[in-house]
């Protein structure tokens, strides 16, 4: 359905219902990304679970479809291999279908001040943030613009926007993240594919686990953040619905912050 056929309903809660589309959703088996897959699952969507462990992966899908009534799929392959990535999502093309949304979240962190980088984690840290979401997006895409339509959501940060120190290869891929679902969306608007950027501000996960537990930082975040707290991944999920939906179909390489506020202060 395209944004001409709501123009004489009223607005609706359907316009964000996303019954029988298909979602793929990589690194989806735990945190962030687990989060997002069950948000989509409960608005009505078909979704596919990756992750490195395909046991893992089956696992989650089979929970996610008992709890939710949806169709879960299972795929495992590495986002930073483009050969591997290729042959996957051939395979689920062929075996599953084209989906219609794509949420790009792989990501990891590295931590060391900028001197004392090791090259090897800057190549590790722009292989999955970044060169990851190239590689998944572009066979994806193929078969959207085929078709005729589809929702890619990247996963930023405020660190799209911001930066700290001893995370400036992080805050690079990132940025580069942003950037990437501008350009994007410059080349693929024409066959009614909408990419958008979602940047979280600071969330407890696993990934950050040393900050949490931090309390000095513990501390600096809630005084930083307007929303005075850290954030929880549930409140990710109305963005992503919207930006999965047909109530977005006009809305195309943006970055939406959701971060209590952090990137509106100084």
């Amino acid at each position: 359905m395209t944004a001409l056929d709501w123009k004489d309903k009223p607005v609706s809660i359907e316009l964000f219902d996303l019954t029988g589309k298909l979602a793929l959703v990589t690194g989806s088996t735990r945190g962030l990304g687990n989060a997002l897959i069950r948000g989509l699952a409960r608005a009505g969507a078909n979704v596919i679970v990756h992750g490195r462990s395909l046991e893992r992966a089956q696992d989650e899908a089979d929970k996610i479809a008992e709890e939710t009534g949806v169709q879960a799929f299972a795929v495992s392959f590495d986002v930073t291999d483009v050969d591997e990535t290729n042959s996957a999502i051939a395979s689920v093309l062929e075996k599953i279908g084209v989906p219609d949304i794509l949420v790009n979240n792989a990501g990891m962190q590295s931590r060391a001040p900028f001197n004392e980088f090791d090259p090897a984690n800057w190549n590790a840290v722009i292989a999955t943030n970044l060169s990851s979401a190239f590689y998944v997006s572009q066979p994806i895409t193929r078969a959207m613009a085929e078709r005729g339509s589809g929702k890619v959501i990247n996963i930023g940060s405020v660190m799209s926007m911001l930066a700290r120190q001893t995370i400036a290869p992080y805050s690079a891929s990132k940025g580069g993240i942003a950037m990437l679902s501008r350009g994007m969306a410059a080349d693929l608007a024409r066959y009614n594919i909408q990419v958008n950027t979602i940047s979280p501000g600071y969330f407890a996960s696993e990934m950050n686990v040393a900050l949490t537990s931090d309390p000095k930082f513990d501390a600096w975040v809630k005084e930083r953040t307007p929303a005075g707290r850290w954030g929880d991944f549930e409140e990710l999920v109305g963005a992503l619905v919207f930006l999965s939906s047909a109530a977005s179909q006009f809305v195309s390489g943006q970055n939406i912050f959701v971060d209590g506020g952090m990137t509106s202060v100084v």
